[in-house]
């Protein structure tokens, strides 16, 4: 299994609207590299969702049900999106500025790399992160 963090606007797509729809396509990625981290993802690999612009948290966990396929929003058909559904919920949100000031998570994606909207997470950081929002 891989792990994967998940961006989205809360005003575009949030985590309520994902728990109403349960499951649902995660499409409208149209960066390269972002696309190819879809491409490799796996059915019932786990992702972070992450609150992006406001709120700048993880909140929860969605599951990978449905491997990629074309994105139907892409007309240019280079771009792919997968079916996640609702995992949990985290008790204590985990923010943006708890992530940098972790000495462990330095080197995570989310932080080199903040404009990626889909990036892998290390079995590592995905278990401290974890362990922040207990």
């Amino acid at each position: 299994m891989k792990y994967w963090l998940l961006k989205t606007e809360p005003n575009t797509w949030s985590w309520e609207d994902h728990v109403k729809e349960g499951s649902s396509i995660w499409d409208g990625v149209r960066n390269y590299q972002a696309r190819n981290n879809l491409k490799n993802m796996k059915k019932n690999d786990l992702c972070f969702f992450y609150h992006s612009v406001t709120e700048k948290a993880i909140v929860g966990i969605v599951k990978v049900v449905k491997e990629h396929y074309l994105d139907p929003t892409d007309k240019t058909k280079k771009f792919v999106a997968v079916d996640v559904k609702i995992f949990s919920k985290f008790k204590n949100s985990v923010s943006l500025d708890q992530i940098k000031k972790h000495k462990m998570l330095e080197n995570m994606s989310l932080i080199k790399q903040s404009r990626l909207s889909v990036m892998p997470v290390t079995k590592k950081e995905w278990n401290i992160i974890i362990n922040m929002s207990k």
